[in-house]
């Protein structure tokens, strides 16, 4: 394996460690909430699925970076630019979802009251 496929692969490793240490962290911290803070679940549960999907979302931005690398240094083909394309397509929509789940609005929209900037 050479040094390329090193780093790509620590660029994943990476990615899978921010979701699942994230993922962990935002239950661990919904838990200790809940418990100490027991008349506010609909804000707890807000909480939790914001922090929950700011892990996912910088997971995936580090998942679709170690693929960039790995299509590019290697010989790229026609086939692997075609897979390429489809991984980042589905994670930009992914990424998107999440954006609007956390945010309720799309990443183009103002703050305030739904115009775009």
């Amino acid at each position: 394996m050479g040094w390329i496929e090193w780093v790509t692969h620590a660029v994943e490793v990476t990615g899978i460690a921010i979701i699942t240490v994230g993922a962990f962290g935002s239950l661990a911290t919904f838990a200790i909430d809940l418990v100490r803070r027991r008349d506010d679940k609909d804000r707890l549960i807000g909480e939790f699925r914001s922090s929950l999907g700011r892990s996912i979302l910088l997971g995936l931005e580090f998942l679709v970076a170690a693929d960039i690398v790995n299509t590019v240094a290697t010989r790229p083909t026609l086939d692997s630019l075609a897979v390429l394309a489809g991984i980042v397509l589905i994670r930009t929509f992914l990424s998107f979802s999440l954006e609007v789940e956390i945010e309720g609005r799309w990443p183009w929209q103002g703050k305030g009251d739904g115009r775009t900037r």
